[in-house]
């Protein structure tokens, strides 16, 4: 799945209280970079193309499941857009939102696509014939996921509830839980259960068709902060869940056991794990390997057999979001610093770095191919990267 969190908001927002033409912030906070020398480096632009339709920052992409070949983005300018990524040509401008569209997502089979900004308002497009087909307005939204076959929908928001509809028909369930944020969500490749991460730092695995809650991972077993990330191996039977309390825990989804793997931290200082949120979580789709990337610019490679901790590969900012390739051990990260980062998790190397964009990176998804990457950013430009390397 390719969602864009509020955690990535958060980050942004962060940003904003920081001065990157003050030399002063580069002493005491490592890592950042002043905006002039993002701007230089900049001028090295590794890109194939540049989309630059939007009037203000970039939040989410997605790319188009049937064919890889259209992204949609969506971003501050309250727009979304789907173009081809081969030649950046809008096929369709998602228009009539009242807030930053924070979620732009296809569905499975890439006939329709669900727009949705941060005030709750969401709607459905059918990419074809380029009409809005259904709107509906919830609470303040966390994140917007399509199901892997059916045009039904789920979306998380501020009050705590999980909302499922279908689409077109606007059939609607709820989830209610406890009054506190649906902070990230995810379905399970059954298509029967989704599990869903709440601010209080709970869990919970979703029955979709009785919409009851199968399991409950609060307390000790659960998180001590809000769940920033979620992600499933690919028969669903394990979820990796991340929190802004600097952990990360594996979840068996049939028992709702958190395993003897129990959390990760990237170093054994409690104070500095607390102020450490993970971003971004995945499985390997080829080797027994767990990634979990981390705000202070880590990425934590662990063994999902021996749980050992294999490799830790640093970043000179924060990491935004990870994704693993689909058919390699290849992982990639954006960040901070406006970069997009290739990672061999065997060896814990650096396979290749593309830049470009003048500030961070907010999102970015990879082809299953892993040829191309679409990156989108705060600089108000998505960029589409070629990523055919040497070894291939």
């Amino acid at each position: 799945y390719i969602i864009i969190s509020k955690v990535r908001c958060k980050l942004t927002d962060d940003l904003g209280d920081v001065d990157f033409e003050d030399p002063g912030n580069t002493g005491d906070d490592e890592g950042w970079e002043t905006e002039d020398e993002m701007e230089a480096e900049a001028e090295q632009d590794d890109s194939d193309l540049t989309f630059s339709k939007h009037s203000g920052s970039v939040f989410c992409v997605s790319l188009d499941p049937a064919t890889n070949s259209m992204a949609v983005t969506g971003g501050e300018d309250d727009k979304a857009f789907v173009w081809r990524v081969s030649d950046g040509e809008v096929l369709l401008e998602c228009t009539g939102h009242k807030d930053s569209v924070t979620c732009a997502v296809f569905s499975h089979d890439s006939s329709l696509v669900a727009t949705a900004d941060m005030s709750g308002l969401i709607k459905v497009w059918k990419v074809e014939n380029k009409e809005e087909i259904w709107s509906f307005e919830v609470g303040d939204l966390e994140w917007l996921e399509w199901h892997p076959c059916a045009p039904v929908l789920l979306a998380g928001t501020d009050d705590g509830n999980v909302w499922m509809w279908k689409i077109p028909s606007g059939e609607c369930k709820t989830f209610q839980s406890a009054a506190c944020q649906a902070t990230t969500g995810k379905i399970l490749p059954d298509g029967k259960r989704a599990v869903v991460g709440y601010e209080d730092g709970t869990v919970r695995v979703w029955d979709l068709k009785q919409g009851n809650a199968i399991h409950v991972i609060k307390g000790q077993d659960g998180h001590q902060g809000a769940l920033t990330s979620l992600a499933c191996n690919k028969d669903g039977t394990l979820v990796l869940t991340g929190s802004v309390d600097g952990h990360a825990k594996l979840i068996n989804t049939a028992t709702g056991k958190v395993g003897v793997i129990g959390s990760f931290s990237v170093n054994g200082d409690k104070d500095e794990e607390e102020t450490n949120s993970v971003e971004s979580v995945g499985f390997c789709k080829t080797l027994p390997l767990i990634a979990v990337a981390y705000l202070e610019g880590t990425l934590a490679i662990y063994d999902l057999s021996t749980h050992v901790l294999r490799h830790r590969c640093q970043h000179e900012a924060g990491i935004v979001h990870l994704q693993w390739e689909e058919s390699s051990s290849v992982v990639s990260t954006c960040c901070l610093d406006g970069k997009l980062r290739l990672w061999d998790a065997r060896s814990g190397n650096l396979v290749s770095e593309f830049r470009g964009h003048t500030a961070e990176i907010l999102d970015f998804t990879v082809n299953r191919e892993a040829s191309v990457a679409v990156t989108a950013s705060g600089d108000s430009q998505a960029k589409v990267f070629c990523l055919q390397r040497p070894d291939r």
